[in-house]
């Protein structure tokens, strides 16, 4: 008996770890994303750059799968998380805009979040 009160505690409380990102979040990062989509730059992955359109669908994917396991509780922990590495190699990711040098990805986005929360 024991164990199925423990087995159902565990479900539970594995849902409640998976629950959705919140709203706010959620939106900040889905514009995060459209504006490196739409900044022309190229988007550097383990040594190889892609467009920016094929940048976001990756990092669509990968916070597909942070939130089939977890909640992500900021827009910054989605950067930090998913957006600044690769969690195969562990090498930083980068951004590289027209005639600009390459940035590690995590101050772009994180410098684009700023300019979001600020308006602009």
């Amino acid at each position: 008996m024991s164990r199925w009160v423990l087995l159902l505690a565990m479900v539970v409380l594995g849902e409640a770890v998976a629950a959705p990102t919140p709203a706010p979040i959620r939106a900040e990062i889905d514009a995060l994303l459209t504006r490196l989509e739409s900044s022309g730059c190229r988007f550097n992955r383990n040594g190889t750059w892609y467009p920016a359109i094929e940048a976001k669908a990756h990092l669509l994917k990968k916070l597909a799968y942070i939130e089939r396991r977890g909640t992500l509780v900021s827009t910054e922990q989605f950067v930090e998380t998913a957006a600044s590495k690769s969690s195969t190699s562990g090498k930083p990711y980068l951004v590289q805009c027209a005639g600009a040098d390459a940035v590690q990805s995590q101050a772009w986005l994180s410098g684009q979040l700023r300019s979001l929360r600020s308006g602009q």
